[in-house]
């Protein structure tokens, strides 16, 4: 999967990228579920952790996809 991904020209620069863009969409997230819902802090909480979620697993990637650079 990941030579796949660096053959359709995906880099680790990007993955680490969307690692931090998901930290910021999670603060985001959190921060506009308070504003916006009136189910109050545990929904915002499950939103925030929702897509914090998702930062390990782009920076993982961006792991992998340093290695398979290294390869070449």
């Amino acid at each position: 999967m990941i030579k796949t991904l660096h053959d359709k020209g995906l880099r680790s620069e990007h993955a680490y990228m969307a690692g931090f863009a998901s930290i910021g969409l999670s603060v985001l997230s959190w921060m506009g579920s308070m504003k916006v819902e009136t189910h109050g802090v545990d929904r915002a909480d499950r939103w925030g952790l929702f897509v914090g979620e998702w930062a390990p697993t782009f920076f993982a990637i961006g792991l992998a996809l340093k290695l398979e650079e290294n390869r070449d």
